[in-house]
This record gives structure tokens, sequence and C-alpha cells, in this order.
């Protein structure tokens, strides 16, 4: 049997949508988008919702956006894109610690990285669950910071009742991974208006208005720029497949959370830990990630093994950021700077998670790691 690490859940409806769209002759940013927008603010529980062409260009936006200039704190323990979109809006990241058990940045951690340079946190929520948002509001309020979440991996997950994305500026990711897909897409949600109309104007070549808003219009050709922007939009046809996701999202998060909770149950075995699920969170599992006691089993032959017996397992993040060559380099980073994160690195392993999944699936995914522990003992 083999087991893939994600199936996006696409259905008649999602290809339904495509061919509707493809009719109509309007492919670019138009109707589709305006309601995926419409339609996602509401589910995040936001004013605004911006769509994107990915979470990189939304993260990139809200830096720019927000007029930040200076040092942004943001784990290591993430995938390159969030330190990448610091970078390219032209700040510093400042990598921080975090905590094994639920692989976000530690607040405590935070707290030690500040500056009179800082100017913002970029908390990740790693594979499904929120980061601990009330601690870092408090720090952000406290410091006047800027609070850019990255909740590429959050779709639906929730913090103290909210949804991740509602907390600072949130930037979600579409990706077939993801709890839900456009095929390549994003998200930038926000309450704050001016936030909004900036990004809105940044990612349409900085003219203030969109091809389907002009088309309204008595004088539709007229195209005023007024930021340098880029063309960071998303198409109607990809817009049209999100329309179709988001009103299955929460069905699908449920069948992530049952298969998650049927795999803890299975998974116990000896130098193997599962995901912890923190009482204030709701953790929609985009991942379903385990660690190995690295003095007991050799990693590589555990996910190896794996392998050979169809369980398509795999490692989110190895190397962590700031082991990278570039940001070794100009960050002048080091082996041992962040240990916690190094050993998280080392140790994770992240097994098949989708809606989809059967239980005869399951049961052949919880007696393949047993057997896989067994065969990737340190002797």
């Amino acid at each position: 049997m083999k087991i893939p690490l994600c199936i996006p859940n696409i259905s008649e409806e999602e290809i339904s949508a495509v061919a509707e769209v493809l009719k109509s002759g309007w492919l670019a940013h138009g109707p589709k988008n305006e309601k995926f927008e419409e339609g996602f603010a509401k589910y995040v529980g936001v004013d605004h919702a911006i769509s994107v062409n990915s979470c990189t260009s939304a993260l990139q936006l809200a830096i720019q956006a927000s007029s930040l200039k200076g040092e942004i704190i943001v784990p290591s323990f993430t995938f390159v894109a969030s330190a990448n979109s610091i970078v390219t809006a032209g700040c510093k990241p400042v990598f921080a610690e975090i905590d094994f058990e639920t692989r976000n940045i530690d607040p405590e951690d935070i707290r030690k990285r500040l500056t009179k340079k800082t100017v913002g946190i970029m908390p990740v929520h790693y594979g499904g669950q929120s980061c601990r948002m009330d601690e870092i509001m408090e720090i952000a309020e406290k410091h006047d910071l800027v609070v850019i979440e990255d909740s590429a991996e959050s779709i639906g997950a929730e913090y103290s009742n909210k949804k991740t994305g509602s907390f600072g500026i949130g930037c979600f990711s579409f990706f077939p991974t993801k709890n839900m897909t456009t095929g390549e897409g994003g998200m930038l949600t926000t309450n704050d208006d001016k936030i909004a109309q900036t990004v809105r104007t940044y990612k349409g070549h900085g003219i203030a208005t969109s091809t389907w808003m002009r088309d309204k219009k008595d004088e539709p050709w007229l195209r005023d720029c007024v930021l340098p922007g880029y063309n960071y939009r998303l198409c109607d046809v990809l817009a049209a497949v999100g329309l179709e996701q988001l009103k299955k999202l929460d069905r699908m998060n449920d069948l992530r959370r049952k298969h998650s909770e049927y795999l803890t149950k299975g998974l116990d075995f000896e130098n193997l830990q599962t995901p912890v699920e923190m009482k204030k969170a709701k953790h929609v599992y985009q991942m379903y990630t385990v660690t190995v006691d690295r003095k007991k089993v050799d990693r590589i032959k555990f996910i190896s093994s794996l392998r050979e017996m169809g369980v398509g397992a795999s490692v989110h993040f190895d190397p962590p950021v700031h082991l990278c060559t570039y940001y070794r380099k100009a960050n002048g980073c080091k082996e041992g700077d962040f240990p916690v994160t190094e050993n998280l690195s080392k140790s994770i392993v992240t097994l098949p998670m989708f809606p989809g999944l059967t239980k005869e699936q399951l049961d052949h995914l919880v007696s393949s790691v047993g057997e896989a522990i067994n065969n990737s003992r340190l002797r």
C-alpha cells in the first residue's frame, strides 16, 4: 500500500467552478476574486482579505504596507520564505527559539531578542497549531511592534476562540499541501483600512483599482500608478477553486483532527513522541509530525524504512533557516546558536496527513511506524 504525504481534496465542485470561469471569458482578477476575498474575510473574522499569488507575497506586502524598517523577530524553525520575505521587504530577520513540543516560537525568547531596532514580530503557526498569541500580542503592544502572522500552515486554526490571521496581519498559503488549496495562491487579512488599500495597490502594479473595479467606471482605461508595485495578483480561475475549497474547509479540518486523534492513540511507541495540542488552541493538523529520540533511533533509517513500506514520510524543516547558506553569512549564524531548534530539526518527521485518509491507510501507517522504529534502533 502506498500513502503519499498529501493529496488535495478536489471534487466536481472545483472542476465545475473552473469551467464556469473559463467559459465566462473573465480569467484574471475578477468577480470570483471579489467573492473569495469576502468569504475569506468573514471566515477569519476580519474586515479585509486581499488575495495574492502566494503567502510569500503576502508576507512581503504586509511589511511594506506597514512601512517597517528595522528588525523583525521570526523563528528559525520555519520554511525559508518567512525570513526571505523580511529581507526582500528591506528589513532584517532576527531569529528566535521555539518550544520543542508545539514547534512554535517561544514568547520568552522573543523578549530576549528585543532591541531598539525591533519593529515587528512574525510568529509562524507551525503545522496547524497557533502560537501563544496572547503573550505575543502583549509583547507587541508593550513595545509598539507590528505583528505579522505567518498563517501559511494554519488555515482555520484557533487560539482562545479566535482564528489565526485575526490577531495581527494574517498571511495565508493555498499551496496543494495546505488545509485548502488553489494550486498556488495566498491571502492577506487585516482590520486596518489603510493597510488593506496599500496592499491592494502594491499587488497590482501600484494601481489603486483593479481591472474588475475599473470596468464598472466611465473611463475604465485610466490606470494611475501611485506606488512602485508588483504583479502579485491571483487569477479568477484559482479564486474559483478557493471559493469551493472554503465551503468545505471546516469539514476537511474536522477530518484532519479525527485522523490525527486516531494516529496519536495508535502511535504509542517507545522513543517516539506524538504532537501536543495546547489547551487554548484548536489544532488543524496541516501536518502530522512526530519526533524520534535521536539517541536511540536513526532518523534517516526510520524515514527510509517508512518509504520502503509505501509511506511518504518527509521532514519539515531541516536545516533550520539560520543554518541555510545565505543566513549563515548574512546573519553570522552558526551551529549551536539555537539548540532547541537544531535538536527539533534533526528529530522531527512528517507523516502523511490529508482529509481523504482511509482507516485502512491509517492502520497501515501505524503498523509501518512501529516496524520502522524497530528497524532503525541504534544499537
